[in-house]
């Protein structure tokens, strides 16, 4: 299935230059939204994960229906103050400025292998950043996938060494 007709993109959105990549045609279409949705199982199925985790809002999007297709958990990352318990943080930055991520202390056990989950890879900010709140944790990520990377970012390279799944690329 071709993704990207799902995929609108819009232009000067948040801010001039930007060619913002809307996937809410995607989630519209229950049959594209399933595809993608079953794409990343079946990169994970082999990977023998214990934990899916994704940043909010739009990793909760694809991390949830992976999760619950492969009959694991999720654990959400959000910014700072949104968690109810005791949380571990990271600064990081992102291609429109800084903010704060955190998760839950008991999210992750020491050695449980981790997916990450995103809608779009785009400068590799906040991924990174969720990767050191995983690892800090005692997890292992075993795999990243991405709906979207947008290549021309180079966001892959601060992911180096990690293993990155990506269902389109622009």
């Amino acid at each position: 299935m071709d993704l990207k007709q799902f995929v609108t993109i819009v232009p000067d959105w948040p801010k001039p230059g930007i060619k913002f990549k809307d996937i809410t045609p995607l989630m519209n279409d229950g049959d594209a939204y399933r595809y993608a949705t079953d794409q990343i199982v079946e990169y994970a199925r082999d990977k023998s994960i214990d934990v899916i985790v994704g940043p909010e809002a739009r990793g909760f999007i694809i991390g949830c229906p992976v999760a619950y297709s492969l009959g694991i958990g999720f654990a959400p990352v959000r910014k700072e103050g949104k968690l109810p318990r005791e949380t571990m943080k990271v600064d990081y930055g992102l291609e429109y400025g800084k903010d704060v991520l955190t998760i839950h202390k008991d999210a992750i056990k020491p050695g449980q292998r981790v997916l990450i989950t995103d809608d779009l890879l785009a400068t590799g900010g906040t991924i990174e950043a969720t990767i050191k709140l995983v690892e800090e944790l005692g997890g292992v990520v075993a795999g990243i996938a991405f709906l979207i990377e947008l290549s021309y970012l180079d966001g892959k390279e601060k992911l180096n060494g990690y293993d990155v799944f990506t269902l389109m690329t622009y």
